[in-house]
């Protein structure tokens, strides 16, 4: 019989072995929000009841670990990540499979991370550096400890924001909710938890890391599609508009001549759904990262 809140949960994780991490820092949060608060309302003003004693009857109202990891299963199995599944699954044509990109709105999702991303890192490049140089700086006084604390709390809301904005358009699973913190904890405990939790410190490395992620991620597509889209407007711009289409390779420039142009075209109109297929495969991959970055293991 399980006689403690900490016990249950360390049930509970078990029985959500092998499930996404995210999901198990879900499943968690809302156990150990549920459970402690309700053990809160069942011994207050009760000193004669101990913790033992009231957490049976609260477990059989909410759940055994087995039956809430079965819920939990469940409910991921009918409520996938956003953008979690391809639009053209099952189609086995190549032809489809390489131009359908277009119709994926994982692609595009993806796409507009990446682009994003430049903004995104700039200001959480920022926001770490002076949060750090402010917070190590004033450490000597007494202002020193309460704004590194504040800061590093900021850090933890980051993380949260950005695994919503991952989830939405990347399409990686991330936590939904916010880690639990029980009032009740002693003031000096949750500034130890604070720093001592390994998401604390991974995200504050994600947010400086964001800003060189960002920078390639923003000029290569760039790049990219602005090379693509100069292919294909190859042809009115020199055979209806009448200008001059230069290709340049390594420190040497070519004009694009009559017969080489729909040669052109045709390498524009594959580097277009090429560069999405990129988008996707960069955009999956950096969701793994920030999974790996922004959710809890065994704090």
């Amino acid at each position: 019989m399980v006689k403690s809140v900490d016990e249950y949960l360390i049930l509970l994780r078990k029985e959500l072995a092998g499930s996404d991490a995210a999901v198990i820092q879900d499943a968690l949060a809302d156990a150990e929000e549920y459970l402690r608060t309700a053990l809160a309302q069942a011994i207050n003003g009760r000193p004669d009841i101990s913790e033992a004693e009231a957490i049976p009857p609260i477990i059989e109202k909410y759940g055994s670990p087995q039956e809430i990891a079965a819920a939990y299963r469940q409910m991921e199995a009918r409520l996938p990540a956003s953008l979690g599944r391809s639009a053209y699954k099952g189609q086995r044509s190549i032809f489809y499979r390489f131009f359908g990109v277009f119709a994926d709105p994982r692609a595009w999702g993806a796409m507009l991370y990446l682009f994003l991303s430049l903004a995104i890192g700039i200001a959480y490049f920022t926001w770490a550096v002076v949060g750090i140089s402010l917070s190590l700086g004033l450490l000597v006084l007494i202002i020193g400890l309460p704004l590194a604390v504040l800061f590093l709390l900021s850090i933890r809301g980051i993380a949260f924001i950005e695994g919503r904005l991952v989830e939405a358009l990347l399409g990686v699973r991330m936590p939904r909710r916010r880690m639990f913190s029980d009032d009740r904890t002693g003031f000096w405990k949750r500034i130890k938890n604070l720093f001592t939790q390994r998401i604390t410190w991974t995200a504050l490395a994600y947010c400086i890391l964001m800003l060189g992620l960002g920078i390639a991620y923003f000029t290569v597509f760039v790049v990219l599609i602005g090379l693509a889209v100069y292919l294909i407007a190859m042809p009115i711009t020199v055979g209806i508009l009448d200008m001059p289409a230069y290709i340049i390779l390594g420190d040497t420039e070519y004009l694009a001549t009559t017969w080489s142009i729909p040669f052109f075209f045709v390498l524009g109109v594959l580097l277009l759904p090429a560069t999405m297929h990129l988008a996707k495969l960069v955009g999956r991959g950096h969701g793994a990262f920030a999974k790996f970055m922004l959710v809890s293991k065994k704090d």
